[in-house]
Protein backbone atom coordinates (compact mmCIF):
# COMPACT_ATOMS: atom_id res chain seq x y z
CA UNK A 1 0.00 0.00 0.00
CA UNK A 2 2.82 2.40 0.90
CA UNK A 3 4.64 1.62 -2.33
CA UNK A 4 1.48 2.22 -4.35
CA UNK A 5 0.91 5.56 -2.65
CA UNK A 6 4.52 6.60 -3.22
CA UNK A 7 4.29 5.60 -6.89
CA UNK A 8 1.04 7.58 -7.26
CA UNK A 9 2.57 10.68 -5.66
CA UNK A 10 5.65 10.42 -7.88
CA UNK A 11 3.50 10.05 -10.99
CA UNK A 12 1.43 13.08 -10.05
CA UNK A 13 4.57 15.12 -9.44
CA UNK A 14 6.00 14.19 -12.83
CA UNK A 15 2.68 14.94 -14.54
CA UNK A 16 2.48 18.36 -12.94
CA UNK A 17 6.09 19.12 -13.94
CA UNK A 18 5.38 18.15 -17.54
CA UNK A 19 1.99 19.79 -17.94
CA UNK A 20 2.64 22.90 -15.91
CA UNK A 21 6.31 23.71 -16.51
CA UNK A 22 5.84 27.28 -15.32
CA UNK A 23 5.49 25.98 -11.77
CA UNK A 24 8.99 24.51 -11.93
CA UNK A 25 10.67 27.15 -14.06
CA UNK A 26 9.75 30.51 -12.53
CA UNK A 27 12.62 32.85 -11.74
CA UNK A 28 12.00 32.56 -7.98
CA UNK A 29 12.87 28.87 -8.03
CA UNK A 30 16.23 29.32 -9.70
CA UNK A 31 19.41 28.50 -7.80
CA UNK A 32 22.53 30.44 -8.73
CA UNK A 33 26.12 29.33 -8.34
CA UNK A 34 28.39 30.81 -5.71
CA UNK A 35 25.59 31.04 -3.11
CA UNK A 36 24.20 34.08 -4.86
CA UNK A 37 20.61 34.97 -3.98
CA UNK A 38 18.31 37.78 -5.00
CA UNK A 39 15.29 39.18 -3.21
CA UNK A 40 13.47 40.24 -6.37
CA UNK A 41 13.06 38.65 -9.78
CA UNK A 42 10.81 38.88 -12.81
CA UNK A 43 10.32 36.50 -15.71
CA UNK A 44 10.57 38.59 -18.86
CA UNK A 45 7.99 37.69 -21.51
CA UNK A 46 10.33 37.60 -24.51
CA UNK A 47 13.38 35.50 -25.42
CA UNK A 48 13.10 33.22 -22.32
CA UNK A 49 14.91 35.64 -20.04
CA UNK A 50 14.58 36.73 -16.42
CA UNK A 51 15.96 39.56 -14.31
CA UNK A 52 17.00 39.13 -10.67
CA UNK A 53 18.24 41.85 -8.33
CA UNK A 54 18.94 43.17 -4.87
CA UNK A 55 18.44 46.92 -4.45
CA UNK A 56 20.40 48.81 -1.79
CA UNK A 57 18.77 52.21 -1.18
CA UNK A 58 21.50 53.36 1.21
CA UNK A 59 24.04 53.73 -1.60
CA UNK A 60 21.77 53.47 -4.69
CA UNK A 61 23.34 50.27 -5.95
CA UNK A 62 21.72 47.18 -7.42
CA UNK A 63 23.21 43.72 -7.74
CA UNK A 64 21.61 42.17 -10.80
CA UNK A 65 21.61 38.83 -12.59
CA UNK A 66 20.27 38.71 -16.13
CA UNK A 67 19.58 35.12 -17.18
CA UNK A 68 18.90 33.72 -20.64
CA UNK A 69 17.46 30.20 -20.49
CA UNK A 70 18.49 27.72 -23.14
CA UNK A 71 21.26 29.97 -24.45
CA UNK A 72 23.42 29.03 -27.41
CA UNK A 73 27.21 29.19 -27.43
CA UNK A 74 26.95 30.76 -30.90
CA UNK A 75 24.86 33.68 -29.61
CA UNK A 76 25.51 36.76 -27.50
CA UNK A 77 23.11 38.17 -24.90
CA UNK A 78 22.62 41.69 -23.62
CA UNK A 79 20.62 43.58 -21.02
CA UNK A 80 20.52 47.36 -20.93
CA UNK A 81 19.05 50.43 -19.28
CA UNK A 82 17.96 53.31 -21.47
CA UNK A 83 16.88 56.45 -19.59
CA UNK A 84 16.08 58.32 -22.81
CA UNK A 85 13.75 55.99 -24.70
CA UNK A 86 12.39 52.47 -24.89
CA UNK A 87 14.80 51.16 -27.52
CA UNK A 88 18.19 49.51 -27.81
CA UNK A 89 19.74 52.51 -29.57
CA UNK A 90 21.06 54.93 -26.95
CA UNK A 91 21.06 52.33 -24.17
CA UNK A 92 23.70 51.49 -21.57
CA UNK A 93 24.28 47.78 -22.06
CA UNK A 94 25.84 44.74 -20.46
CA UNK A 95 26.98 42.15 -23.01
CA UNK A 96 28.15 38.55 -22.64
CA UNK A 97 29.07 35.68 -24.93
CA UNK A 98 31.34 32.66 -25.09
CA UNK A 99 34.65 33.31 -26.83
CA UNK A 100 35.84 30.71 -29.36
CA UNK A 101 38.55 29.73 -26.86
CA UNK A 102 35.81 28.73 -24.38
CA UNK A 103 36.06 31.65 -21.98
CA UNK A 104 33.02 33.78 -21.16
CA UNK A 105 33.39 37.47 -21.92
CA UNK A 106 31.31 40.12 -20.14
CA UNK A 107 31.66 43.85 -20.61
CA UNK A 108 29.77 47.14 -20.84
CA UNK A 109 29.05 49.12 -23.99
CA UNK A 110 27.07 52.17 -25.03
CA UNK A 111 24.80 51.57 -28.02
CA UNK A 112 24.42 54.60 -30.26
CA UNK A 113 22.53 54.82 -33.54
CA UNK A 114 25.23 52.73 -35.22
CA UNK A 115 26.26 50.28 -32.50
CA UNK A 116 29.51 48.37 -32.84
CA UNK A 117 29.08 46.41 -29.58
CA UNK A 118 32.67 47.15 -28.56
CA UNK A 119 33.60 47.55 -24.85
CA UNK A 120 33.13 51.03 -23.42
CA UNK A 121 32.22 52.93 -20.27
CA UNK A 122 28.59 53.66 -19.42
CA UNK A 123 26.98 56.85 -18.20
CA UNK A 124 26.89 55.24 -14.74
CA UNK A 125 29.43 53.12 -12.92
CA UNK A 126 29.44 49.33 -13.04
CA UNK A 127 31.83 48.30 -10.22
CA UNK A 128 31.72 44.63 -11.16
CA UNK A 129 30.56 42.51 -14.09
CA UNK A 130 30.97 38.82 -14.85
CA UNK A 131 29.16 36.08 -16.74
CA UNK A 132 28.86 32.33 -16.75
CA UNK A 133 27.43 29.53 -18.86
CA UNK A 134 25.67 27.20 -16.43
CA UNK A 135 25.59 23.45 -16.72
CA UNK A 136 21.88 23.50 -17.55
CA UNK A 137 22.41 25.73 -20.61
CA UNK A 138 21.69 29.16 -19.12
CA UNK A 139 23.88 32.16 -19.82
CA UNK A 140 23.92 34.66 -16.95
CA UNK A 141 25.32 38.16 -16.56
CA UNK A 142 26.15 39.23 -13.00
CA UNK A 143 26.78 42.92 -12.32
CA UNK A 144 26.63 45.64 -9.71
CA UNK A 145 25.15 48.91 -10.93
CA UNK A 146 25.72 52.30 -9.38
CA UNK A 147 22.31 53.85 -10.04
CA UNK A 148 21.20 57.46 -10.02
CA UNK A 149 17.81 58.81 -9.00
CA UNK A 150 16.64 58.76 -12.63
CA UNK A 151 17.71 55.13 -13.09
CA UNK A 152 15.74 53.68 -10.18
CA UNK A 153 12.71 53.58 -12.51
CA UNK A 154 13.71 53.51 -16.15
CA UNK A 155 13.48 51.69 -19.46
CA UNK A 156 15.07 48.30 -19.91
CA UNK A 157 15.91 46.40 -23.08
CA UNK A 158 17.27 42.90 -23.54
CA UNK A 159 18.45 41.08 -26.65
CA UNK A 160 20.21 38.09 -28.10
CA UNK A 161 21.85 37.70 -31.46
CA UNK A 162 24.36 35.62 -33.41
CA UNK A 163 28.11 35.86 -33.15
CA UNK A 164 29.91 36.89 -36.29
CA UNK A 165 33.58 36.02 -36.40
CA UNK A 166 33.74 35.78 -32.64
CA UNK A 167 32.07 39.18 -32.16
CA UNK A 168 28.43 40.18 -31.62
CA UNK A 169 26.56 40.43 -34.92
CA UNK A 170 23.26 42.03 -35.93
CA UNK A 171 20.31 40.64 -33.97
CA UNK A 172 16.88 40.07 -35.56
CA UNK A 173 14.49 42.98 -35.25
CA UNK A 174 11.23 41.10 -35.70
CA UNK A 175 9.35 38.58 -33.59
CA UNK A 176 10.32 38.44 -29.93
CA UNK A 177 13.49 40.45 -30.58
CA UNK A 178 11.34 43.38 -31.63
CA UNK A 179 9.31 43.27 -28.40
CA UNK A 180 12.01 42.72 -25.78
CA UNK A 181 11.69 46.03 -23.99
CA UNK A 182 9.84 47.57 -21.06
CA UNK A 183 10.54 49.31 -17.75
CA UNK A 184 12.11 48.23 -14.48
CA UNK A 185 11.47 49.69 -11.03
CA UNK A 186 14.34 48.70 -8.74
CA UNK A 187 12.58 50.13 -5.68
CA UNK A 188 9.26 48.30 -5.68
CA UNK A 189 10.46 45.32 -7.72
CA UNK A 190 8.07 45.71 -10.63
CA UNK A 191 8.68 45.19 -14.33
CA UNK A 192 6.41 46.28 -17.14
CA UNK A 193 6.83 45.13 -20.71
CA UNK A 194 5.81 46.47 -24.05
CA UNK A 195 2.10 45.98 -24.61
CA UNK A 196 -0.15 46.89 -27.49
CA UNK A 197 1.31 48.50 -30.57
CA UNK A 198 4.26 50.84 -30.50
CA UNK A 199 4.61 53.88 -32.74
CA UNK A 200 7.12 52.09 -34.95
CA UNK A 201 4.86 49.03 -35.20
CA UNK A 202 1.97 51.27 -36.26
CA UNK A 203 4.16 52.82 -38.95
CA UNK A 204 5.15 49.37 -40.13
CA UNK A 205 1.50 48.32 -40.23
CA UNK A 206 0.54 51.41 -42.24
CA UNK A 207 3.44 50.78 -44.60
CA UNK A 208 2.36 47.16 -45.06
CA UNK A 209 -1.33 47.96 -45.63
CA UNK A 210 -0.62 50.72 -48.15
CA UNK A 211 1.70 48.54 -50.21
CA UNK A 212 -0.47 45.42 -50.02
CA UNK A 213 -3.53 47.37 -51.20
CA UNK A 214 -1.71 49.31 -53.92
CA UNK A 215 0.87 47.02 -55.50
CA UNK A 216 -0.68 43.77 -54.29
CA UNK A 217 -4.42 44.29 -54.96
CA UNK A 218 -5.22 47.35 -57.09
CA UNK A 219 -2.49 46.62 -59.65
CA UNK A 220 -3.50 42.96 -60.19
CA UNK A 221 -7.19 43.98 -60.39
CA UNK A 222 -6.29 46.54 -63.03
CA UNK A 223 -4.53 43.86 -65.08
CA UNK A 224 -7.51 41.49 -64.74
CA UNK A 225 -9.83 44.23 -65.97
CA UNK A 226 -7.63 45.03 -68.98
CA UNK A 227 -7.12 41.40 -69.96
CA UNK A 228 -10.68 40.11 -69.64
CA UNK A 229 -13.33 42.86 -69.69
CA UNK A 230 -12.36 44.17 -73.11
CA UNK A 231 -13.43 40.81 -74.58
CA UNK A 232 -17.06 41.64 -73.70
CA UNK A 233 -18.53 43.98 -76.32
CA UNK A 234 -20.98 45.38 -73.77
CA UNK A 235 -18.05 46.71 -71.71
CA UNK A 236 -17.25 49.22 -74.46
CA UNK A 237 -14.49 51.66 -73.53
CA UNK A 238 -15.40 51.37 -69.83
CA UNK A 239 -12.79 48.64 -69.32
CA UNK A 240 -10.04 51.05 -70.32
CA UNK A 241 -11.13 53.74 -67.86
CA UNK A 242 -11.49 51.17 -65.08
CA UNK A 243 -8.02 49.85 -65.90
CA UNK A 244 -6.47 53.30 -65.81
CA UNK A 245 -8.31 54.15 -62.57
CA UNK A 246 -7.03 51.01 -60.81
CA UNK A 247 -3.46 51.49 -62.01
CA UNK A 248 -3.19 55.20 -61.22
CA UNK A 249 -4.90 54.75 -57.85
CA UNK A 250 -2.59 51.85 -57.07
CA UNK A 251 0.43 53.94 -58.02
CA UNK A 252 -0.73 56.90 -55.90
CA UNK A 253 -1.31 54.71 -52.84
CA UNK A 254 1.96 52.92 -53.60
CA UNK A 255 3.84 56.23 -53.46
CA UNK A 256 2.48 56.76 -49.95
CA UNK A 257 3.55 53.24 -48.97
CA UNK A 258 6.99 53.75 -50.50
CA UNK A 259 7.38 57.05 -48.63
CA UNK A 260 6.48 55.44 -45.29
CA UNK A 261 9.11 52.77 -45.99
CA UNK A 262 11.75 55.45 -46.60
CA UNK A 263 10.73 57.12 -43.34
CA UNK A 264 10.91 53.84 -41.42
CA UNK A 265 14.41 53.29 -42.78
CA UNK A 266 15.58 56.73 -41.72
CA UNK A 267 14.10 56.20 -38.25
CA UNK A 268 15.90 52.87 -37.83
CA UNK A 269 19.64 53.48 -38.23
CA UNK A 270 21.70 50.31 -38.20
CA UNK A 271 18.67 48.21 -39.18
CA UNK A 272 18.22 47.26 -42.82
CA UNK A 273 16.22 44.73 -44.81
CA UNK A 274 18.23 44.72 -48.01
CA UNK A 275 16.06 42.40 -50.10
CA UNK A 276 12.82 44.15 -49.12
CA UNK A 277 14.31 47.60 -49.68
CA UNK A 278 15.92 46.79 -53.04
CA UNK A 279 12.76 45.16 -54.37
CA UNK A 280 10.79 48.20 -53.23
CA UNK A 281 13.09 50.52 -55.19
CA UNK A 282 12.81 48.37 -58.33
CA UNK A 283 9.02 48.16 -58.05
CA UNK A 284 8.68 51.91 -57.58
CA UNK A 285 10.86 52.53 -60.65
CA UNK A 286 8.86 50.07 -62.79
CA UNK A 287 5.57 51.56 -61.57
CA UNK A 288 6.77 55.02 -62.51
CA UNK A 289 7.69 53.79 -66.00
CA UNK A 290 4.18 52.35 -66.37
CA UNK A 291 2.56 55.65 -65.47
CA UNK A 292 4.84 57.54 -67.86
CA UNK A 293 3.95 55.04 -70.59
CA UNK A 294 0.40 56.44 -70.60
CA UNK A 295 1.80 59.72 -71.89
CA UNK A 296 3.55 57.92 -74.77
CA UNK A 297 0.68 55.60 -75.72
CA UNK A 298 0.36 55.56 -79.53
CA UNK A 299 -2.97 55.13 -81.32
CA UNK A 300 -4.17 51.58 -82.03
CA UNK A 301 -3.27 51.77 -85.74
CA UNK A 302 0.16 53.31 -85.18
CA UNK A 303 3.12 51.30 -86.48
CA UNK A 304 4.82 51.40 -83.05
CA UNK A 305 1.74 50.28 -81.13
CA UNK A 306 2.87 46.63 -81.15
CA UNK A 307 6.17 47.51 -79.49
CA UNK A 308 4.41 49.71 -76.95
CA UNK A 309 2.07 46.82 -76.08
CA UNK A 310 5.02 44.48 -75.53
CA UNK A 311 6.71 47.05 -73.30
CA UNK A 312 3.51 47.84 -71.38
CA UNK A 313 2.59 44.21 -70.75
CA UNK A 314 6.12 43.12 -69.83
CA UNK A 315 6.63 45.93 -67.32
CA UNK A 316 3.13 45.47 -65.88
CA UNK A 317 3.40 41.74 -65.23
CA UNK A 318 6.94 42.08 -63.90
CA UNK A 319 5.83 44.80 -61.50
CA UNK A 320 2.97 42.73 -60.11
CA UNK A 321 5.07 39.57 -59.69
CA UNK A 322 7.83 41.46 -57.88
CA UNK A 323 5.25 43.32 -55.78
CA UNK A 324 3.62 40.13 -54.54
CA UNK A 325 7.03 38.65 -53.71
CA UNK A 326 8.01 41.81 -51.82
CA UNK A 327 4.73 41.90 -49.90
CA UNK A 328 5.47 38.44 -48.52
CA UNK A 329 9.02 39.58 -47.83
CA UNK A 330 7.46 42.39 -45.78
CA UNK A 331 5.27 39.95 -43.90
CA UNK A 332 8.41 38.07 -42.90
CA UNK A 333 9.76 41.34 -41.49
CA UNK A 334 6.58 41.83 -39.44
CA UNK A 335 6.83 38.16 -38.39
CA UNK A 336 4.16 38.28 -35.69
CA UNK A 337 1.51 39.60 -38.08
CA UNK A 338 0.64 36.11 -39.35
CA UNK A 339 -3.05 36.98 -39.63
CA UNK A 340 -2.20 39.65 -42.18
CA UNK A 341 -0.27 37.17 -44.26
CA UNK A 342 -3.21 34.75 -44.15
CA UNK A 343 -5.66 37.52 -45.10
CA UNK A 344 -3.58 38.65 -48.07
CA UNK A 345 -3.03 35.04 -49.15
CA UNK A 346 -6.82 34.64 -49.15
CA UNK A 347 -7.24 37.76 -51.31
CA UNK A 348 -4.54 36.51 -53.67
CA UNK A 349 -6.19 33.10 -54.00
CA UNK A 350 -9.51 34.83 -54.75
CA UNK A 351 -7.90 36.94 -57.51
CA UNK A 352 -6.24 33.85 -59.00
CA UNK A 353 -9.56 31.99 -59.04
CA UNK A 354 -11.31 34.96 -60.66
CA UNK A 355 -8.54 35.21 -63.26
CA UNK A 356 -8.74 31.46 -63.99
CA UNK A 357 -12.52 31.58 -64.44
CA UNK A 358 -12.30 34.70 -66.61
CA UNK A 359 -9.55 33.12 -68.70
CA UNK A 360 -11.77 30.12 -69.44
CA UNK A 361 -14.83 32.28 -70.16
CA UNK A 362 -13.00 34.70 -72.45
CA UNK A 363 -11.31 31.89 -74.36
CA UNK A 364 -14.72 30.30 -74.85
CA UNK A 365 -16.10 33.60 -76.16
CA UNK A 366 -13.13 34.17 -78.50
CA UNK A 367 -13.29 30.62 -79.93
CA UNK A 368 -17.06 30.91 -80.39
CA UNK A 369 -16.65 34.20 -82.24
CA UNK A 370 -13.95 32.73 -84.48
CA UNK A 371 -16.19 29.80 -85.36
CA UNK A 372 -19.08 32.15 -86.09
CA UNK A 373 -16.85 34.36 -88.23
CA UNK A 374 -15.51 31.32 -90.10
CA UNK A 375 -19.05 30.07 -90.67
CA UNK A 376 -20.12 33.47 -91.97
CA UNK A 377 -17.22 33.56 -94.39
CA UNK A 378 -18.09 30.06 -95.60
CA UNK A 379 -21.75 30.97 -96.14
CA UNK A 380 -20.85 34.20 -97.87
CA UNK A 381 -18.39 32.33 -100.07
CA UNK A 382 -21.09 29.86 -101.13
CA UNK A 383 -23.50 32.68 -101.86
CA UNK A 384 -20.93 34.47 -104.02
CA UNK A 385 -20.08 31.27 -105.90
CA UNK A 386 -23.75 30.47 -106.46
CA UNK A 387 -24.57 33.91 -107.77
CA UNK A 388 -21.62 33.78 -110.19
CA UNK A 389 -22.73 30.35 -111.42
CA UNK A 390 -26.22 31.65 -112.14
CA UNK A 391 -24.82 34.62 -113.99
CA UNK A 392 -22.66 32.30 -116.12
CA UNK A 393 -25.63 30.08 -116.87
Amino acid sequence: MDKSLATLLLSCTLLISLCVPSLAQTCGNYTFSGNRSYSTCNDLPQLSCSLHWNYHPSNLTADIAFRKSGASTSNWISWALNPSRRAMAGSQALVAFQHPNGSILAYTTQLNDNPNMQPGRLSFDVPSIAAEFSSNGDMIIFATLQLTDSLRLTNQVWQEGPLNGGNPGQHPTNGQNGKSMGTVDFINGSVTTTGGTTSKQRKRNVHGVLNAVSWGILMPVGIIIARYLKVFKSAGPAWFYLHVTCQTSGYAVGIAGWATGIKLGSDSPGISYDTHRNLGMIIFALGTLQVLALLLRPKPDHKYRLYWNIYHHSIGYTTVILSIANIFEGFDVLDSEDNWKKAYTGVLIFLVVVAAVMEAVTWFIVIKRKKAASSDRHVNGENVYGSRAQQTA
